[in-house]
């Protein structure tokens, strides 16, 4: 069935290969730990360099922060805090929502005016009622 010759070197290694009882290095140990301590040390450099590179790009990032005016987004978000704690003090209620500007003056304005021109299409003793 089989029509392969094996040559004395390679019956270990057919062996081994078939399932049989494989040699035990008495050094397997100590070269496991080896590799796995190599393996170790350069995932700390590895790491090491990325945390660099990364300082890097932050000392870079705050330049143009400082050069344009910008403040990070945990600066801008601490100080809104700090502003609400600020006005929230001897409150007993719950602080109000923030409202962006010229958000509830233009409406009534707008309605006012409206009801002005409601008012000059109307006949005179009319406008004279609504104007009172």
């Amino acid at each position: 069935l089989f029509s392969f010759v094996l040559s004395p070197g390679a019956t270990k290694d057919m062996g081994k290969m078939l399932g049989g009882d494989e040699e035990k290095d008495p050094d397997a140990a100590k070269k496991e730990e080896e590799r796995q301590e190599a393996l170790r040390q350069q995932e700390e450099e590895r790491k090491a360099k990325y945390a660099k590179m990364e300082a890097e790009r932050e000392v870079m990032r705050q330049g143009i922060r400082d050069k344009y005016g910008i403040k990070k987004k945990e600066e801008k978000e601490a100080e809104a805090q700090a502003a609400l704690e600020a006005n929230a003090e001897g409150s007993l209620t719950r602080p109000k929502k923030a409202i962006p500007p010229g958000c509830g003056d233009e409406e009534e304005e707008e309605e006012e005016s409206i009801l002005d021109t409601v008012i000059k299409y109307l006949p005179g003793p009319l406008q004279d009622m609504f104007k009172k």
